[in-house]
């Protein structure tokens, strides 16, 4: 199997520069995947990333609507989505003709989309967010803005409690986190009486109440880096605890569940990012009405966001 994994690593980098391609790769992807990326980040990182991307190509190791984003934001560069069933269950709890239907009952309301939503829906948008600059998007909005969040109801709630803004939920949310119970929580903190919790805006309101420390899965990586605590509780997808160990070899990590597996972001191998890479495999574009309309409500998300800082080990 390691000779397998060796032939296999050096002949996805012998293919990555006779295509002049570079590898981005999100935070819950396969160990051997995020290693073999020459940059892994969060949903905003990779937005950065994929927009400053200097190669022809870019392969994209995350899920459809990250390809869509990166294809979006980079109309003169080949994307490539290296498994096409590699997509987001909470994106598509958002449908675009449904989304159309709730947006009309508030004609006069502003729509955020978070950026787990597919293009088209981006495009009715007024803007987008990530979790990790969801509040920033919503201070930038006015006070007496009616706003839209769609679709992620959790992450909206919490936006929602630290923003002080009243905000109209679409009933979405990510089944990965949804697993992850209160009961659980609380029974891995018993067990675990010193470690500090810390959770994705994903997760329910009632887990959150029993977070030290809440935020996007590169805001968890700085702080559990950055802190003095030698034990943590992880409370996002199990993707971001192998970055956590490499950078933190003292420090020690308990997933909140053993449900806390995103299958959609593993189902990229080394093996199909070789074959993307060999055939051109798969494309992502997005039609030019489509691709116009998103692209204002990214550019105007990453605008607001302007840099985003980097977790360093």
């Amino acid at each position: 199997m390691k000779n397998i994994t060796t032939e296999l690593i050096k002949e996805i980098k012998y293919w990555k520069d006779k295509r002049n391609a570079v590898i981005l790769a999100h935070n819950y992807q396969r160990q051997e995947v995020q290693e073999i990326s020459d940059f892994c980040g969060d949903s905003l990182a990779l937005a950065f990333k994929a927009r400053e991307a200097d190669k022809g190509v870019i392969v994209l190791c995350g899920v459809h609507f990250m390809a869509e984003a990166a294809a979006i934001l980079n109309p003169d560069k080949t994307v490539l989505l290296p498994e096409l069933e590699a997509g987001c269950p909470l994106a598509n709890m958002a449908p675009v003709e449904k989304v159309k239907e709730w947006k009309k009952r508030y004609p006069d309301a502003k729509m955020i989309a978070y950026i787990n939503t597919l293009a088209d829906v981006k495009a009715l948008s007024d803007i987008v967010c990530t979790s990790s600059n969801a509040c920033k998007i919503v201070n930038s909005l006015g006070r007496d803005e009616q706003i839209l969040f769609v679709p992620d109801k959790n992450l909206g709630h919490w936006v929602s409690k630290q923003t002080g803004r009243d905000l109209i939920l679409y009933n979405g949310y990510c089944i990965t986190h949804y697993f992850l119970t209160r009961e659980e929580v609380s029974i891995t903190k018993n067990r675990y009486k010193k470690a500090k919790f810390v959770a994705h805006p994903e997760c329910r309101p009632e887990v959150l109440e029993l977070a030290d420390y809440v935020g996007s899965t590169s805001q968890i990586i700085e702080y559990c880096t950055k802190t003095d605590f030698k034990e943590y509780i992880i409370g996002t997808e199990e993707g971001v605890v192998n970055t956590l160990i490499k950078w933190n070899p003292e420090k020690r990590f308990y997933l909140g569940s053993k449900f806390l597996v995103c299958l959609n972001m593993k189902i990229i191998t080394l093996k199909s990012i070789l074959d993307s890479l060999i055939e051109m495999r798969y494309r992502i574009t997005v039609e030019k009405n489509i691709e116009e309309k998103s692209k204002r409500a990214l550019d105007k998300m990453l605008e607001i966001s302007k840099a985003v800082p980097q977790p360093q080990p």
